[in-house]
């Protein structure tokens, strides 16, 4: 009865990652057609990206100064779950914004609507990233993580194709469909009143408002006398912080950019780019579910059996999702072949995240490469997989990063948080030198290269850090793993 307890009370948890998931990938959309109605140039349209990731590290700066000037945590205050709550009441008073943004066209309206919602969801993450974590055994942290992940990622698998039906109407066989921006306003209030039901859930809900395991770590044993002053005394944060920027910004920027290598390089029109940005994020959703694996209770070869079949029955959703739609899948198969060495790659990282993070990184890398050096439609795929990659890195950094903190592990997540803003910087700085003049939109792919390349250094770095503190994630684990 207690484990079924606990179960529901992570479900009720990670449907606040649903959300997270629908307004980031929703923005790949908002991108290009601001661009061609409102006639901005490519790093201007990244703008949108660039005021909803900001926001994080504004919202976790406010929580910080607001922490340090009453000399108390503030989710140690008003509870986990209430701060949750609060949070989706912040991102519910952007949503309506939207409505005077579509009504008049206005585009630093809906931009400061956006960033409304990012502040919202920066308390969220600052409170549910550590929940999830240490809501069990620490050890199996990144993999519930990557459960809450896979969540994450259905919202931003159908974000995308809800957002572009809302702007371009019924998904025609043929033809090019003109964007309507004035009809966003109503997912966007739909969007806004699922928050406050959501937040009212989250106030009457099991999920604990304080932790124990945050102040007293029993399951990963660290050297005595490893107790440090703040949370910027732990080289793993630091390093991670650096990670998180990173992480967030290749991830965001390859799918930000997208559209419009694909217009460029393939020819494609804005209405008919949804799918693709949908199987981006679905991209990461497949990667989640299979890291999810070694989250559940499973044993033996059954084990086994999940790590092949998890990562296509989340891309059988997608198909699914996208045939509904009345989009055209055959182009989508070949995508199937492309999972194994997601597979792969998983079953060698042996539940490790800081091998996990090292292998996902290097493949990241070839698959920009393959993208820089390829053209059509080869190109488009290798672009598109770096979902797959990016997929684990989340709960792999974040794990890692907050990893023997103790008391400091809440001020640690807030400063992890802050670091969201990697999306909107590197998708501005990917939109800038993908001018003609400078490196093109597909050479600009170079910014996710060096991205890949740090986490890789931090992958190879962190085990050193943590071992020197007693943490070590290569142990015997007690719970089949």
């Amino acid at each position: 009865m207690e484990n079924s307890n606990k179960s529901s009370t992570l479900v009720t948890l990670i449907s606040v990652f649903f959300f997270w998931g629908f307004v980031a990938a929703s923005n790949d959309i908002l991108i290009p057609v601001f661009k061609e109605k409102l006639h901005l140039l490519q790093w201007q349209s990244q703008m949108v990206s660039f005021a909803f990731y900001v926001a994080y590290t504004v919202g976790s700066l406010i929580y910080f100064l607001v922490s340090k000037s009453s000399k108390g945590d503030i989710l140690n205050r008003i509870g986990y779950k209430n701060g949750i709550s609060l949070g989706l009441i912040i991102s519910a008073i952007g949503t309506l914004l939207f409505y005077p943004a579509a009504q008049t066209a206005s585009f630093p309206l809906m931009i400061s609507g956006l960033f409304i919602v990012g502040l919202g969801f920066s308390l969220q993450q600052i409170a549910a990233n550590p929940l999830a974590i240490n809501m069990g055994d620490p050890k199996k942290g990144s993999q519930r993580l990557s459960m809450a992940g896979g969540i994450n990622n259905f919202g931003t698998t159908i974000g995308p194709l809800l957002v572009s039906f809302a702007i371009f109407g019924t998904v025609a066989t043929s033809g090019v469909k003109v964007a309507d921006i004035s009809s966003i306003k109503i997912p966007y209030l739909i969007l806004g009143a699922a928050f406050i039901i959501v937040a009212i859930v989250f106030k009457f809900s099991s999920i604990p408002n304080k932790l124990s395991s945050i102040n007293d770590d029993d399951s990963i044993k660290t050297n005595t006398g490893n107790e440090r002053k703040g949370a910027l005394n732990y080289p793993q944060l630091v390093l991670g912080m650096i990670g998180i920027f990173v992480y967030v910004g290749v991830e965001v920027s390859t799918a930000s950019n997208l559209p419009e290598f694909m217009k460029q390089h393939i020819g494609l029109t804005t209405d008919k780019i949804a799918p693709f940005i949908s199987l981006f994020w679905a991209s990461l959703m497949i990667g989640r579910w299979t890291s999810s694996v070694g989250a559940f209770n499973i044993k033996g070869s059954m084990k086994d059996i999940m790590r092949f079949l998890m990562p296509y029955i989340a891309f059988g959703v997608f198909l699914v999702v996208n045939k509904i739609a009345n989009h055209d899948i055959t182009p989508f198969y070949i995508y199937a072949f492309v999972i194994i060495a997601l597979i792969i790659a998983d079953i060698l990282s042996k539940g490790n995240p800081a091998r996990q993070l090292l292998l996902f990184s290097m493949l990241g890398i070839v698959a920009l490469f393959v993208g820089m050096l390829s053209d059509g439609m080869v190109s488009v795929y290798a672009f598109i997989s770096v979902g797959l990659f990016c997929s684990t890195l989340w709960p792999c950094i974040f794990t890692l990063a907050i990893a023997g903190l103790g008391k400091h592990t809440n001020t640690g997540s807030s400063f992890l948080i802050m670091m969201i803003m990697g999306g909107g910087v590197i998708s501005l700085l990917q939109g800038v030198v993908s001018a003609d003049n400078l490196l093109g939109i597909q050479w600009s792919y170079l910014v996710g290269v060096a991205c890949f390349a740090y986490l890789a250094f931090y992958a190879f770095k962190v085990s050193g850090i943590l071992r020197k503190q007693g943490i070590d994630f290569n142990q015997k684990k007690s719970i089949g793993h």
